[in-house]
C-alpha cells in the first residue's frame, strides 16, 4: 500500500515553518556534495538521457550523489521505452505469422465439402495465420511503470513536482559551491 496523506515537508521547510521540535527529524541523513557522474554500466544511450536531465536535477538538490542508480535506472527505463515505442512503429502491435505443422510444413484451410459456405469458399488451402500481440508491448508497458514510480520520485511528473519543496532560488548555487 502506497503512502496516505500528503508527501512529509523536507527537514529544512519544517524548520523555517517554526513546527514543533519533536516533530523534526534533526538527524536525517544529508548527502556530501560531490561530483555526480553517470555510471560505468550505463549504455551509451542512456547516457544521452543522463546528460539532458541530470544538470537540472542537480541544481535543483534533486539528484545527489546518493541518488545516482535510481537515476540511472530511470535513464535506462527511458531508453528502452523509446526502443519499444520504435519498434511497434515498425512492426504494429499485432503480429501474424503461419501456422506450421511439426514437420515445417503450412497448416492450410481444409476444403470444407459445402459448395455453398461463404466463409470458406475460395479460400481452400490458404494458410491458416495466427495473430498475437507484439511482445515489444509488454517493454513498453514495462518501462512506462518504471519510468512512472523512479520519474515520481525525482520529481518529473508535474504532479510530483508540486510534492517537492527545494526551498527558495531553486536549489543550491553552484557559485557558492565554488566559495566554498
Amino acid at each position: 500500500m502506497g503512502s496516505r496523506g500528503p508527501a512529509p515537508k523536507p527537514t529544512n521547510v519544517r524548520l523555517l515553518h517554526g513546527d514543533r521540535k519533536d516533530r523534526v527529524n534533526v538527524d536525517e541523513p544529508v548527502p556530501a556534495d560531490v561530483e555526480i557522474k553517470p555510471p560505468a554500466w550505463l549504455a551509451a544511450a542512456a547516457r544521452s538521457v543522463w546528460r539532458q536531465y541530470a544538470p537540472d536535477l542537480q541544481r535543483t538538490g534533486v539528484l545527489t550523489g546518493w541518488d545516482v542508480e535510481a537515476f540511472a535506472i530511470l535513464c535506462d527505463a527511458v531508453v528502452r521505452r523509446r526502443a519499444a515505442v520504435k519498434a511497434l512503429r515498425v512492426e504494429g502491435e499485432i503480429l501474424r505469422v503461419p501456422l506450421l505443422t511439426k514437420s515445417g510444413e503450412y497448416v492450410r484451410l481444409p476444403p470444407s465439402g459445402d459448395p455453398d459456405d461463404e466463409l470458406q469458399n475460395g479460400f481452400e488451402g490458404a494458410i491458416i495465420w495466427r495473430r498475437f500481440r507484439n511482445p515489444w508491448l509488454m517493454v513498453l508497458s514495462d518501462a512506462d511503470a518504471q519510468i512512472m514510480r523512479w520519474g515520481g520520485r525525482f520529481g518529473m511528473t508535474p504532479s510530483d513536482r508540486a510534492q517537492l519543496s527545494i526551498g527558495k532560488g531553486g536549489g543550491r548555487d553552484p557559485a557558492e559551491d565554488l566559495l566554498s
